[in-house]
């Protein structure tokens, strides 16, 4: 039997700026998962340092802070039986030109030729992930 379980939802600057919050929200709810709690903020540098811990100091990661830094952000906590796998899927592979359609990023994403990859929405892979990650954002 599956566990309930928390997980958290950022919707990136590119999301925002395009107006998708109510959109990427909407297929979250649609799914049957529910939001716990949302917050619309300007990321920190030491926020991002925190929630991609495992990439500072890689070649990307200024293009990363820049991009999110590049706008507000939406954070949320959502909860729902096997919520991390289940928002995942519902989001799609990580680059939006090659994402199924019928996920956020394969519907609403694009290439935007940056430096970092512009993909609409970020979602924790594990709980372990989501325990830190929450603890960042919330």
């Amino acid at each position: 039997m599956s566990q309930k379980q928390t997980t958290l939802v950022l919707i990136k600057p590119d999301g925002v700026r395009r107006g998708l919050i109510g959109a990427i929200l909407g297929r979250i709810e649609a799914k049957g998962y529910v939001l716990d709690d949302i917050r619309i903020l300007q990321a920190t540098e030491e926020q991002l340092a925190a929630h991609y811990h495992e990439h500072v100091g890689k070649p990307f990661y200024p293009g990363i802070v820049r991009y999110m830094m590049s706008g507000p952000l939406v954070a949320v906590r959502v909860s729902g039986y096997r919520v991390i796998e289940g928002v995942r899927t519902l989001s799609g592979a990580t680059d939006p030109t090659t994402a199924a359609p019928g996920t956020i990023r394969g519907d609403f994403g694009y290439d935007t030729g940056s430096d970092a990859i512009e993909n609409l929405i970020h979602s924790s892979d594990s709980q372990e992930s989501a325990e830190l990650e929450l603890a960042v954002w919330f």
